[in-house]
């Protein structure tokens, strides 16, 4: 008898609403995949993530800017779970570098912008839109990237581009970057992390 892989535990790092979050699990589980997100990482009690999280059966962890900067306490509830993966979906503080150590090459982010247009510390969420807008940029999309030491400067590995009208608006292209992220964010995080033994 043929048996199943062996899951392999993601946790998803989110400050916001979790729509990303919730994609990507139900991707997981409707497709079967041996990755299955264990533990969702919040940085907000009111986050909305919280509640999807709830709904979905997916235990959460409410750290502070402490709690996520302390080695021992950060460290020690990944492992609490077995966590082999980190996915960033809108997570707004700074990875610590001994999580980038800790999980180099297995811990990747999405940003709203085709980096490395739009990057850097600050730019999230509406910024970013706001950005796009008054740079008169003709197109614009999604950028999923290995987290580095440095704000959206890890290795590329995946981008989707959508056109950037004259009569768009920060809302506009926000409705527009959502949808890419909705229909590519939860295969590329298959494609980031099931090749790996």
């Amino acid at each position: 008898m043929i048996q199943p892989p062996a899951s392999k535990n993601i946790a998803i790092f989110a400050s916001g609403n979790g729509s990303n979050a919730e994609n990507i699990i139900a991707h997981l589980r409707a497709t079967g995949s041996p990755l299955n997100v264990a533990l969702i990482v919040t940085n907000r009690a009111d986050a909305g993530v919280v509640q999807r999280a709830a709904r979905l059966g997916v235990p959460v962890a409410v750290l502070t800017r402490r709690d996520i900067n302390d080695p021992a306490t950060m460290l020690g509830v990944l492992e609490a779970q077995d966590i082999e993966f980190i996915v960033l979906a809108g997570f707004l503080l700074m990875i610590p570098p001994f999580l980038v150590d800790r999980f180099e090459g297995r811990m990747i982010n999405i940003h709203p912008s085709l980096l490395p247009r739009h990057g850097g510390k600050g730019m999230f969420g509406r910024h970013v839109h706001e950005a796009v807008i008054a740079a008169g940029d003709r197109e614009t999309g999604i950028t999923v990237h290995r987290v580095s030491h440095h704000y959206d400067s890890g290795a590329v590995i995946f981008q989707a581009r959508v056109p950037v009208d004259s009569t768009d608006t920060p809302a506009t292209v926000e409705a527009k970057i959502h949808a890419l992220e909705r229909e590519h964010f939860p295969r590329v995080v298959c494609e980031a992390f099931s090749p790996i033994p």
